[in-house]
């Protein structure tokens, strides 16, 4: 980077005084870096961008000091570098890799080259280089593949690592696959059923699960595509691809998880839903399954329910001191409702079961209506929900209020019925605890009056709702201190805590730990509103949305995003994390 501006000063594209300028920044001074000499409008975006591709075309730089330079669209540079030097750009996401070409070249070449095979067509081989210039490169693909000319990209740096790195697990069960292609032909004609018994295949499906598990994944995902088998897993929210093989390995592999899952392995128009359990690293785990049909096959997801989560104590959960005090108050009430809001996949379950773990007593009866259960816990009564058989959230409820319940906690409220019946119980002495799907906590008051619930009946039941997202926590290894753009700490300013703390922010630089994502596992983020007595009478006489939140704010509620950039400053998550996670 200060190579680059060095080289711009040198050739008059960029002033001294503007450098100048950014060190005697006051009160903080910025970083010299493109990104601030753009936003300050000291250089061109596009004079900046076309100088780079002049820099990588005479050698001067290469095509991975780029992924270094903050606040630059390093696609429209790379498309700026391949018509330079009168080649392809290409964006690795967007295309299926050729599992077939993987196969025929050593894979030591490729990382030896930074190179990656990428498709064949009838007159030429698709490759796309770390380094185009590389002569010697070139040279060794064309002799790997000798009858067909190499066509010549290029690809951002970062992408090509990434597939080299999963490319590499494939490398490491290339004998497995080849494996579950032989007994495939030695049971050629035989019943289904035996060929899904291969060794290879339990072997593979360990393999996965193994992966999956060790990388602290939620999910794993087998999708058959046009001309692959994928496999990716999400962890800390975000599909991460694990590994591709052949199509030819989905249906073996498809077949097994279905057999295992007690489904139907001939069935592949129709989705189903099955579970299976097992050991993994000698520490035992639930699989809940979901088959889908799809254009080139099925899409399976595998969802892992480690049984040790179930006694998360809420205190671990991440909750800022100020939410936790609030949220474990209001769930000791006698009675009330007590919602827990969020989009799927903020860690809602979670945070009741920890909500039931804090309250469980002896001497209370605690009875749970889930869809379907996913942890099972000691001491309480749970109801499997099953409307194939006629038994809905709303007739479980029903029959739950003649079991003598003290306290119940419903999986999910999806309709007017079930929050009634809900808001009832809650009226009539019993604790209630659910989820609810809004953005917010304010929000949830008024889609519950918008779901037709009498006003007064709302304000005599609610006790406290909180809203939560989940950010991703900064990796402990290779956190580092991060300077935020002039902008954003223009925008973030009213949200920040006034306690006159040092306002330092920091960013992950990746590493072997995290994946080089520079994120590992994830924490809540949330805001809890207590309902007051002045609150309760507001939404008694009909009071709008923008008179709760100013009333909130008046109560000392402290928003989701301000919660987040409290994470921020204590070194747990980013700001960007917190704005793809929360809005303003």
């Amino acid at each position: 980077m200060v190579k680059l501006i060095k080289i711009m000063l040198d050739e008059n594209l960029l002033a001294k005084d503007s450098i100048s300028y950014l060190v005697r920044h006051r009160p903080n001074p910025l970083k010299v870096n493109f990104a601030n000499l753009i936003e300050h409008k000291f250089i061109d975006v596009n004079i900046v961008e076309e100088f780079l591709a002049k820099k990588i075309r005479e050698g001067t730089i290469n095509l991975a000091h780029l992924e270094k330079i903050e606040g630059m669209n390093i696609n429209k540079i790379l498309h700026l570098v391949a018509k330079e030097l009168k080649v392809k750009f290409v964006d690795l996401d967007d295309i299926e890799l050729d599992m077939n070409l993987f196969a025929k070249t050593p894979y030591k070449q490729l990382l030896k080259y930074d190179v990656i095979p990428v498709e064949e067509s009838d007159l030429s081989i698709l490759i796309v280089f770390g380094d185009p210039l590389d002569m010697e490169a070139q040279d060794v693909m064309q002799r790997i593949f000798p009858r067909k000319p190499l066509d010549i990209a290029i690809a951002r740096p970062r992408q090509i690592q990434e597939y080299l790195q999963r490319l590499e697990i494939n490398e490491s069960v290339k004998g497995l696959v080849n494996g579950i292609r032989d007994d495939l032909k030695d049971s050629s004609g035989g019943d289904e059923r035996d060929r899904d018994e291969s060794p290879a295949v339990l072997k593979l499906v360990n393999i996965i699960l193994r992966k999956a598990i060790t990388s602290y994944a939620s999910d794993i995902h087998i999708e058959a595509t046009e001309k692959n088998c994928i496999v990716r897993a999400r962890i800390d929210g975000m599909l991460v691809q694990l590994f591709t093989f052949d199509k030819d390995i989905f249906f073996p592999l498809s077949s097994r998880i279905k057999l295992v899952s007690n489904l139907d392995i001939a069935e592949k128009r129709k989705p189903q839903d099955g579970r299976f359990s097992t050991e993994v690293a000698g520490n035992p785990y639930d699989f809940r399954v979901s088959t889908l049909p799809t254009l080139h096959g099925e899409s399976i997801v595998m969802r892992i329910l480690d049984k040790s989560k179930v006694m998360i104590r809420l205190q671990d959960s991440g909750m800022t001191k100020h939410n936790y005090d609030k949220f474990t108050e209001s769930i000791e009430a006698p009675y009330g409702i007590v919602l827990v809001t969020g989009p799927t996949g903020s860690g809602k379950t979670t945070t009741l079961y920890g909500a039931l773990n804090e309250i469980r007593d002896v001497r209370d009866k605690i009875i749970t209506v889930e869809d379907p259960v996913e942890y099972q816990m000691g001491g309480i009564q749970q109801v499997h929900v099953k409307a194939s058989v006629g038994l809905s959230f709303a007739d479980a409820l029903r029959s739950i209020l003649r079991q003598d319940p003290d306290k119940i906690m419903i999986g999910e409220i999806r309709d007017q019925e079930t929050l009634r019946i809900a808001i009832q119980a809650a009226l009539t002495g019993h604790l209630v605890l659910s989820t609810l799907h809004t953005n917010d906590a304010i929000s949830a008051v008024t889609r519950i009056l918008d779901m037709g619930i009498e006003s007064y009946l709302v304000s005599g039941a609610l006790v406290a709702i909180q809203a939560q997202r989940l950010v991703r926590k900064l990796c402990s290894h290779c956190t580092v201190p991060d300077t935020l753009q002039e902008k954003v700490m223009r925008e973030i300013e009213p949200y920040l805590p006034k306690d006159g703390r040092e306002l330092k922010f920091f960013r992950g630089e990746g590493c072997k730990e995290c994946g080089h994502s520079g994120y590992r596992g994830r924490e809540m983020i949330s805001e809890v509103l207590q309902i007051s007595e002045e609150f309760s009478r507001l939404i008694a006489s009909g009071g709008s949305k923008e008179e709760m939140t100013e009333l909130a704010f008046k109560d000392g509620f402290v928003p989701m995003f301000s919660d987040g950039l409290i994470k921020a400053l204590e070194g747990k998550s980013t700001v960007e994390e917190v704005y793809r996670v929360a809005r303003l």
